[in-house]
């Protein structure tokens, strides 16, 4: 999915198509980080001349979900996953393309995998950082997942 971006377009407009039409685009993902990008633009604005809060925690959010659904896409045991926490803190008006990065791929492989063994909840606590075309901090994210092993 994430290596095809023609897959990846039509998986938000089937699945997440305020995200697609707010501008929220997948740039990389690998198996330690995702870049998500996030514009300023008509769909994704506020009155204040900026990017609409909950469109910047779209991507990150993003950012942070991509890792986890690479590790848990055709996991066996199948494994679900959820935010359960959100916070924020916005340091920046965002008045350009934004540009989350998550760097916690490592700690998704491994709540997943300890998830899988044990058959109970684990959690992952996932940073966002969004910064602006300068490089500076616009917001940081932190969105906690929950991955549990579905039972049959």
């Amino acid at each position: 999915m994430v290596q095809s971006p023609f897959r990846f377009t039509l998986y938000l407009l089937g699945k997440l198509p305020s995200a697609y039409f707010a501008g929220v685009r997948l740039k990389y993902a690998d198996d330690k980080q995702a870049i998500v990008t996030i514009p300023y633009k008509w769909f994704s604005k506020n009155p204040f001349r900026s990017t609409y809060f909950a469109c910047l925690a779209m991507a990150a959010e993003m950012s942070t979900g991509i890792l986890g659904m690479m590790y848990t896409y055709q996991h066996q045991p199948a494994i679900s996953m959820l935010v359960v926490k959100l916070e924020a803190n916005f340091k920046k008006k965002a008045t350009g393309i934004t540009t989350f990065t998550c760097e916690d791929g490592e700690a998704f492989r491994q709540a997943i995998q300890e998830a899988s063994a044990s058959g109970k909840s684990t959690t992952v606590a996932a940073r966002s950082t969004g910064k602006n075309k300068e490089g500076e901090i616009v917001a940081e994210f932190v969105i906690t997942w929950s991955f549990k092993a579905k039972t049959a």
